[in-house]
């Protein structure tokens, strides 16, 4: 059985759509504790329960999560830390969340730099999106290490041999700013059995390669334009659908199978979360727009992590890469 905390505070839509998902995943096969105030967890029964006096905004401060210890998220994390729980769930402020992560369970060694790794959709399944909003800046070594936890977390999800792409402007190895290029070259050197070069937006989803990096500022733009673009052609097809003659309509009755599954695969709630990588111990963030099927997803993905021992993959595999010397 999974040990799951939930930050039922977390989230725009915090706290009743955050309590319906726990609802919705409830199992034998997970034990979920909610940590919430004692308003917030007053009318639902059947779970253990936290309760806090505080929780964080959605536009908190990063460093505010480091003195309210009191709050929703504060507590998950000393949870997780002291082995309570087997992983933390949140859709909060994501940078409170990576601040918190990073400084009450402590980095994963020789990395400087957690990051949020994201499974978009591809025409293989799956791309690795890292770093997906946790740090606006960063340098070519950091790059380098979202690299690595992304191999390691596609390896897991079952890919053998990933292939990582650095987002930028163009493909040829001249492309970017002085940071991209530099990393380009460590890349190169570091991890050539596996990096591809330079890779564009419209690769991500194409399959091209497994593993796509970039800073979190480029990486969570591309994100949420993936799940404009994804909203547009979902709803841009039931309109039309809905303007067309009987004839369409009948063939679009015939092919009610194949749109529940495209709809399947482009909406971004499927997917749940993504980890917060990099640090020792299993942190899911879930949007913050998540409602209950996303956090119901979300807690799918937590416990999937817990089985997959993401962590102890990427810290074997930063190991393995650093004892390899073909890092720095």
């Amino acid at each position: 059985m999974v040990r799951v905390a939930l930050d039922v505070m977390g989230g725009d839509k915090a706290p009743t759509e955050i309590l319906e998902g726990a609802r919705l995943s409830s199992s034998v096969d997970t034990k979920i504790l909610l940590i919430g105030t004692k308003q917030a967890l007053a009318e639902i029964d059947g779970f253990e329960k936290v309760e806090v006096e505080d929780y964080l905004p959605m536009d908190v401060k990063p460093t505010e999560v480091l003195r309210r210890k009191n709050s929703s998220m504060y507590v998950g994390l000393k949870l997780l830390k002291e082995k309570k729980v087997e992983v933390f769930v949140s859709a909060g402020n994501t940078g409170a969340l990576l601040a918190g992560a990073t400084f009450i369970l402590g980095r994963i060694e020789n990395v400087e730099r957690p990051a949020l790794g994201i499974p978009v959709p591809s025409t293989n399944g799956f791309t690795i999106l890292i770093d997906a909003g946790a740090n606006a800046h960063v340098r070519a070594e950091h790059l380098v290490d979202f690299a690595i936890m992304g191999l390691s977390y596609a390896r897991v999800l079952g890919r053998e041999k990933p292939k990582v792409g650095l987002l930028n402007v163009g493909e040829e190895e001249t492309k970017g700013d002085e940071v991209t290029r530099q990393a380009y070259s460590l890349l190169k050197e570091g991890l050539s059995d596996y990096f591809v070069g330079n890779v564009e937006g419209h690769d991500i989803n194409t399959g091209r390669v497994d593993v796509v990096v970039t800073d979190g500022f480029s990486g969570n733009i591309a994100m949420k334009t993936m799940e404009g673009t994804a909203k547009m052609i979902l709803q841009t097809l039931k309109s039309k659908v809905d303007e067309a003659g009987f004839f369409q309509k009948f063939g679009a009755l015939l092919m009610k199978k194949v749109f529940a599954e495209l709809k399947k695969t482009l909406d971004p709630r499927t997917y749940g979360g993504g980890f917060v990588l990099g640090v020792n111990e299993l942190v899911v963030k879930a949007h913050g727009s998540s409602d209950s099927f996303a956090i119901c997803n979300a807690i799918k993905v937590a416990c999937q992590g817990v089985k997959m021992k993401i962590v102890d993959g990427i810290r074997s595999e930063i190991k393995r890469v650093r004892d390899s010397g073909a890092h720095r």
